[in-house]
């Protein structure tokens, strides 16, 4: 956001906030105020709940918006959230998200999910649409480089579609496939040796449900967490079921987690074309699927970029570097 000479001053009042909500608000030494002021090179001084914000008229407005954000997800959690400096920056993220998407997410219903531990919102016009397609299709594709919140998006629909009775079960599927290292060589069974592909998904669970209610459906096989080979020969009815990592699907493993999907289930599939482990020979079943399901009506595909990473801000720089020498080349 670059500076302007003319420098606006936008008036924001909290009035009915609690003091235990502004110190969240503010963060700890207001370090929540620092970041958004450096995002946006504004200046923010307040007194109690007013707000005084001094800086191009355009960051105010988008300043503002953050502020509003966080004392809305603050509020949403009765009061006891206080968000991390990785919070507010995702919140910084969606502001900017939402300029480069000009204004059409408004048109997308927004689609907010309410997990055991915390509130999820979507972050920008993307993840918007992405929501929305899983709650009204019975296949979504979610296609794009890390970062971009596909994944977690797509299991905290599914515990959300589990804690509403909308399915009996979640089933979370990756493919096991050697990434330079050879499973033979890992200690333990084959439950062991699987385990750390699935790592990822078993995170996701425990931050939205925590580890002992996990641990129990898991144990009631309501949640069950295992690698593609095991999907072969099953139909799977009233079930949530998430394919992830699926670049490094064969097609025919595709074709074969695709045909499991039974009554009353809705999947959703993510991957990153650009990070194929599988050999050289061998074509990714999600490239191959992209064109087969081209044009079909019900399913949905969300193509996330660069532009949409919300992890820490160098990741974005890093997604964009190596896309930049792929171009090269």
């Amino acid at each position: 956001m670059k500076k302007s000479s003319d420098k606006s001053v936008t008036e924001l009042s909290f009035r009915e906030i609690t003091a235990v909500e502004l110190s969240a608000l503010c963060g700890e030494s207001d370090n929540h105020l620092k970041q958004i002021e450096k995002y946006f090179e504004v200046d923010i001084n307040y007194r109690g709940g007013e707000f005084q914000l001094r800086g191009e008229e355009s960051a105010n407005n988008y300043a503002v918006k953050v502020l509003q954000s966080i004392y809305r997800e603050i509020t949403d959690q009765d009061g006891s959230y206080t968000p991390s400096a990785e919070e507010i920056y995702l919140l910084l993220k969606e502001i900017e998200l939402s300029e480069e998407g000009n204004g059409k997410e408004s048109t997308i219903p927004e689609v907010v999910i309410k997990t055991p531990r915390r509130v999820i919102r979507p972050r920008g016009s993307r993840q918007r649409g992405y929501l929305h397609q899983i709650v009204s299709q019975d296949l979504t594709f979610g296609i794009g480089p890390a970062g971009t919140g596909k994944s977690y998006l797509a299991v905290a629909s599914a515990v959300d579609a589990l804690n509403s009775d909308r399915v009996k079960r979640l089933v979370l599927v990756r493919p096991a496939v050697e990434a330079g290292e050879k499973l033979g060589f890992l200690p333990g069974d084959m439950s062991d040796k699987v385990d750390p592909y699935l790592r990822p998904l078993y995170d996701a669970l425990y931050e939205m449900m925590g580890f002992d209610k996990v641990t129990k459906l898991i144990e009631r096989k309501v949640i069950e967490v295992a690698p593609l080979a095991f999907m072969r020969g099953r139909t799977l009815n009233d079930s949530f079921i998430i394919l992830d990592e699926a670049q490094n699907t064969t097609i025919e493993q595709m074709k074969m987690l695709l045909t499991r999907i039974g009554f009353g289930s809705t999947a959703v599939v993510t991957g990153d074309i650009t990070q194929i482990d599988l050999p050289n020979s061998q074509p990714s079943g999600l490239r191959h699927v992209i064109d087969v399901l081209d044009g079909v009506e019900d399913i949905g595909f969300t193509f996330f970029h660069s532009i949409d990473v919300v992890r820490h801000p160098l990741v974005q720089k890093i997604v964009r570097a190596y896309s930049a020498e792929k171009i090269a080349e």
